[in-house]
């Protein structure tokens, strides 16, 4: 087991390892809140990669790894923002009409509610 002392080594070797072998890279968090330790480890069963830190600046940088990870294990990409189109024709909106089936009583699945006490 291997502790990175930089944030950019870890967060380059951690992504080379899970671009390597996805189905076989595992990552843990790890957060010791007596000691204000975060310890994060990434392994394929041949390499083991962690980095430890005791300073609250790398949850950002933390946050956007988890970002990149997670994006390459649902095998997603950013989408890009979306661009209007000025050939496409604008539909007028059609009319919803609202559909009025409810139930009264207990068999709606609302509870009766209870009657105050009178004060004397």
């Amino acid at each position: 087991m291997v502790y990175i002392a930089s944030w950019q080594e870890y967060q380059e070797a951690a992504e080379n390892l899970y671009t390597k072998s996805p189905n076989k890279t595992r990552y843990c968090v790890k957060w010791k809140s007596s000691e204000g330790k975060l310890v994060l480890k990434i392994t394929d069963d041949m390499t083991c990669i962690k980095f430890k830190t005791y300073s609250s600046i790398f949850l950002n940088r933390f946050e956007s790894l988890n970002l990149s990870l997670m994006q390459k294990m649902q095998n997603r990409r950013p989408e890009p923002p979306p661009t209007p189109s000025p050939a496409a024709p604008k539909q007028p909106p059609r009319a919803v009409t609202p559909v009025l089936a409810q139930q009264a009583g207990p068999a709606a699945g609302g509870v009766k509610k209870k009657k105050p006490k009178k004060r004397k």
